[in-house]
């Protein structure tokens, strides 16, 4: 009698240590779970999130009537990202090729962390517009202006499907005024997993400076940039981006949206 006690005594003290190992596994993987670092950028919004230290990107952006953009960037710390970018218009196609007319830096500081509570913040600076330069001393331009100084906050979760990011900041364009429009503007943002190779990207960039326009030719948008992105991770660290920009675009000078096609290389040194 004494035997089966002790024996089932035993018993019962393996199944209760093997119940503790499997919720102590379960906790260690909900916790994990929990933070979700936001990708740096969505199409053309900034995000709080950065390259970590040690890692780099290299992207190139294929935009209308045969246009790139090719970018580089670094995580120098776990806080601070450094990028320079350049391109041209006309790359791809028989038209004369026009150079963008400098290159472009792209600083990002992470001021405060995201957690449970409260969302990662980052201030930064981007000064790489996308299309066409208008170089008319009464423009100096990008068709669509870059964001410029920026501040941003990202607060993310986990869904169903996967990892799910929200994004609000404002910005101010400080080298891109000489058609007379220096607003404050804001922009906005939102990604969620489908699956672990696909994501669904959403963005809205208000334009609140670009709606003073010297040119009429240029009111490429009607209230502002919504643009639409499927990222699909192709291999390990390269993700296909397919855009669709512009969507409230201006029927009187476009006839469409734009398709645009993102590649992004993500490596550790």
């Amino acid at each position: 009698m004494m035997l089966d006690f002790r024996l089932t005594r035993k018993y019962i003290g393996s199944v209760m240590k093997g119940k503790a190992i499997v919720i102590i596994l379960l906790v260690t993987i909900v916790w994990g779970q929990t933070e979700y670092p936001p990708p740096s950028t969505l199409i053309t919004v900034p995000t709080a999130g950065g390259l970590v230290r040690g890692s780099f990107s290299v992207d190139a952006r294929i935009q209308k009537s045969g246009g790139l953009i090719f970018g580089l960037s670094a995580g120098l710390t776990d806080r601070f990202m450094f990028g320079v970018s350049f391109g041209a218009s006309n790359l791809i196609g028989d038209d004369s090729l026009q150079w963008y007319p400098r290159p472009e830096v792209n600083l990002k500081y992470r001021i405060i962390d995201e957690d449970e509570s409260m969302p990662g913040i980052s201030l930064g600076v981007d000064t790489q517009g996308f299309g066409v330069y208008y170089d008319a001393d009464s423009l100096k331009r990008y068709a669509t202006k870059a964001y410029g100084i920026y501040l941003v906050a990202s607060k993310n979760w986990r869904s169903p499907l996967g990892n799910a990011g929200l994004h609000l900041g404002v910005n101010y364009n400080f080298s891109e005024q000489s058609d007379g429009d220096e607003d404050v503007s804001g922009f906005a943002g939102f990604d969620i997993e489908v699956n672990p190779e696909l994501s669904f990207l959403l963005e809205y960039n208000a334009a609140l400076n670009e709606n003073d326009m010297t040119a009429k030719t240029i009111a490429l948008n009607k209230g502002g940039y919504l643009n639409a992105a499927i990222r699909w991770t192709f291999v390990e660290h390269l993700h296909i981006e397919l855009d669709f920009n512009n969507l409230l675009f201006d029927k009187d000078n476009v006839n469409y949206f734009n398709r645009e096609l993102k590649i992004t290389y993500i490596e550790y040194f």
